[in-house]
């Protein structure tokens, strides 16, 4: 397990490290903090090209950033894939966005979808990984993506799994995000979160219930949100390879050509839900490794 500080009141984000031939350009994961002085919070243009990301620093491939959504945790939702034959090879951080799985769980953080994109590229940095693939689930999706726009430098390549891109109303009574931000935070804390527990089920709470009540919460109410543009709107614009996993049950995405059009692959993957990665690990691994290749 590595861990780096991402907030100057020391909360740190933790990773699950899979070592590969890519090495970073300087030691990882260590407990000593990275500096003090956060991300300027001011987004970059629209259009600026970060690096190709397929060879990392030192010539192997490029290490590759995993990251879960709302209420999950890296490792159980990735490491099967993360060394499946088709991804295995290279170096792969396994986050946890602060607030979930094994990273600490400050009250007094926003987060935000701008703040967990900063405190995962403070992680980044400490890391040594720069040019980096982002592989991003649901609301793990929408930070990669305001993690490209904020911090080029950081990230190569994108593939989203059925990430979150536009904002969603809340509606008391739905499992996830919509469902949670329904509630004030008061309400959450005070019996919302046994009712969400009720709702999402047990594979969905054994990850959950290891989140802070106020991270669930307010990262919940800001992916309902959303960013200003859009991340749909921020997606469009990058100038890096993307690619969009998408269950082919659920049909064709709200404004799927135009992410097409805008050089978005798209993909729709057969015999799964939400949960790409889990339910169709093979294509999941094959989609994912296309997406990839050098």
């Amino acid at each position: 397990m590595h861990d780096a500080q991402v907030t100057d009141g020391g909360a740190r984000i933790r990773w699950v490290e899979l070592p590969g031939a890519a090495a970073p350009s300087e030691a990882a994961g260590t407990t000593g903090a990275i500096g003090a002085t956060g991300a300027t919070g001011v987004v970059a243009p629209a259009g600026v090209v970060a690096p190709a990301g397929a060879v990392g620093e030192t010539g192997g491939r490029a290490d590759r950033v995993y990251l879960h959504g709302l209420g999950a945790s890296s490792g159980p939702y990735f490491a099967a894939s993360a060394t499946h034959p088709l991804l295995a090879g290279g170096r792969s951080l396994l986050v946890d966005l602060l607030g979930f799985g094994i990273s600490d769980r400050p009250t007094d953080f926003g987060y935000t979808l701008e703040e967990h994109a900063d405190a995962v590229a403070k992680a980044m940095e400490a890391a040594g990984a720069h040019g980096a693939d982002v592989i991003g689930h649901s609301m793990g999706g929408a930070v990669a993506v305001v993690l490209a726009v904020r911090h080029p430098g950081l990230v190569g390549r994108l593939v989203l799994v059925d990430a979150t891109l536009d904002p969603v109303v809340p509606v008391r009574g739905r499992p996830g995000s919509s469902g949670i931000a329904a509630y004030t935070e008061e309400e959450f804390l005070a019996g919302g979160l046994a009712e969400t527990r009720e709702r999402v089920g047990p594979l969905w709470w054994a990850t959950m219930r290891l989140a802070g009540p106020e991270a669930l919460y307010r990262s919940a109410a800001h992916r309902s949100r959303g960013t200003t543009p859009t991340m749909r709107e921020l997606l469009l614009d990058l100038r890096i390879p993307r690619t969009f996993l998408r269950p082919s049950a659920d049909g064709p995405l709200s404004g799927e050509a135009a992410l097409v059009e805008h050089g978005v692959r798209v993909v729709a993957v057969p015999d799964c839900g939400h949960n790409i990665m889990l339910d169709n690990p093979e294509a999941f691994a094959r989609e994912t490794a296309a997406a990839l290749a050098p």
